[in-house]
């Protein structure tokens, strides 16, 4: 039932229309809750607050019309290329 909602989810995701600059924002997000939250007291918080980020960065690097920038973080859906590689 889950898969079943969540091929309903990203086929009303792809039909709708981006809006401009929403990968920008998706991204920003994420980044502002990973920083917002790095130093809280509870662990909780910060678990759930770097899920959340996580989310939202992977959101912005997947989506489609995917900004040449944000196409290059892990997330994206395109090949490998040896540049990617760190070392």
């Amino acid at each position: 039932m889950a898969e079943h909602l969540l091929d309903k989810l990203m086929r009303l995701d792809e039909s709708r229309a981006n809006l401009p600059g929403e990968h920008w924002l998706a991204f920003a997000a994420g980044v502002g809750l990973w920083v917002a939250t790095r130093r809280h007291p509870s662990v909780a918080v910060r678990v759930l607050a770097s899920v959340a980020g996580t989310l939202l960065v992977a959101r912005a690097a997947t989506g489609h019309e995917v900004p040449p920038l944000l196409a290059r973080l892990p997330f994206a859906r395109r090949p490998s290329r040896a540049s990617d590689l760190i070392g």
